[in-house]
């Protein structure tokens, strides 16, 4: 698992996650900062339509409209369906390159429905986006990367590996196993603190924390970092918390902000990063 994010609220934001080369929203920069990397995106999934997320969209098309590279993979664009933002801008890129040397795939999608990536040895990775509330008017979606699983049956694990292979050879690997499905990961989009019952569930979590101080915050279109952290510190399972969107009038305080969200956080066994507003970040 490895990401590579540049996000600062209000500006540009973008996720760009391996192995499966996915691009969460598409900020402006992104063609520049990638660099080649943008030939390699598979698929890209926009949260909502405002334009610190989408800007950077006609860049990646254009770019990659003009490389040398091979121009018969599709790339399949995900969004909230019945988003005029997105749909309008889409519409303008496409009338301002005629002349596309490659396929794009429009998916637009609405809560639960599953979008298929691929499937890699015993299981299957797709993608399920989830309603969040951010500005009135505006559809926006959070995504689950979902991974299908298969865990051994209760009543088979007192046995040995021989003689488990030996049941699952002769009857079949599903009268031994059964099949769950995993968040692996979650993305927020832009919301308010995501309620329980959608990051219970996930290993890694990232979240916007657009205001490290909840004073700060006017209205509630965004979430604040005490918010998201007691949502955390309410469910098991969670391995790692990745804090992006993060407004940039906290950079001239950012080591006093990283102490105390280490500190707020001392007690949990979760990772916990912070997405520095004006820097590139990988894991």
């Amino acid at each position: 698992m490895e990401f590579k994010i540049f996000s600062k609220a209000l500006y540009s934001t973008w996720i760009y996650y391996r192995p499966e080369r996915l691009l969460f929203d598409t900020g402006e920069g992104i063609s520049t900062n990638m660099g080649n990397e943008v030939y390699a995106i598979k698929d890209i999934f926009l949260t909502h339509g405002h334009i610190d997320h989408i800007s950077g969209l006609w860049g990646i098309i254009n770019t990659r409209n003009n490389a040398m590279g091979d121009k018969t993979k599709p790339l399949r664009i995900t969004y909230p369906k019945n988003n005029r933002a997105i749909e309008s801008y889409i519409q303008f890129i496409k009338q301002m390159n005629p002349y596309l040397k490659y396929d794009i795939l429009l998916n637009p999608v609405e809560e639960g429905e599953i979008v298929f990536l691929r499937y890699a040895g015993n299981f299957k990775r797709t993608v399920i986006p989830f309603k969040v509330k951010h500005t009135p008017g505006e559809i926006s979606l959070g995504y689950n990367i979902v991974e299908e699983r298969h865990k051994l049956k209760e009543k088979f694990k007192s046995k040995n590996s021989k003689e488990i292979a030996r049941i699952s050879k002769k009857l079949g690997k599903e009268e031994v196993t059964y099949t769950y499905n995993k968040n692996i990961i979650t993305i927020s989009g832009d919301t308010f603190a995501l309620p329980l019952s959608v990051i219970e569930d996930t290993e890694t979590l990232l979240h916007e924390c657009t205001f490290l101080k909840t004073e700060d915050r006017r209205g509630e279109n965004h979430s604040s970092l005490d918010e998201v952290i007691e949502n955390v510190s309410k469910v098991d399972g969670l391995k790692r918390l990745i804090l992006y969107h993060i407004s940039s009038r906290y950079i001239g305080k950012w080591s006093k902000w990283r102490k105390y969200i280490d500190e707020r956080m001392k007690d949990s066994d979760v990772e916990v990063h912070a997405v520095h507003p004006q820097k590139i970040f990988t894991l």
